[in-house]
């Protein structure tokens, strides 16, 4: 029998939004990465790095994209230690592999 995941439970009304807007994103690549980026680190960010992702899901979805896959260099208002995670993370890895063959 298949183990299955565990529900994420966020209490914080914030958390809460940012999740939904990080899985509901437009385009199912950005949805894909932000909505598992979201799922992990969402429950053990600091509300520094929260504030940080939530500067991040105001950007447009193809420029916040590019800039994850490595497409383009994000503007320097937009750098920070929250997009160097989403940068690092596993499915974006991923992701940039398949775009960059």
């Amino acid at each position: 029998m298949e183990s299955m995941k565990a529900p994420l439970i966020l209490t914080d009304p914030t958390r809460k939004r940012l999740l939904y807007r990080a899985m509901h994103r437009g385009f199912k690549e950005a949805d894909i990465i932000l909505g598992s980026f979201a799922e992990q680190h969402l429950p053990t960010m600091t509300d520094e790095e929260v504030e940080l992702l939530a500067a991040l899901m105001e950007v447009p979805d193809t420029d916040l994209y590019n800039w994850i896959v490595g497409r383009e260099e994000a503007p320097a208002n937009y750098r920070n230690e929250v997009l160097e995670m989403l940068k690092n993370h596993p499915v974006a890895e991923e992701v940039r592999n398949r775009v960059t063959q």
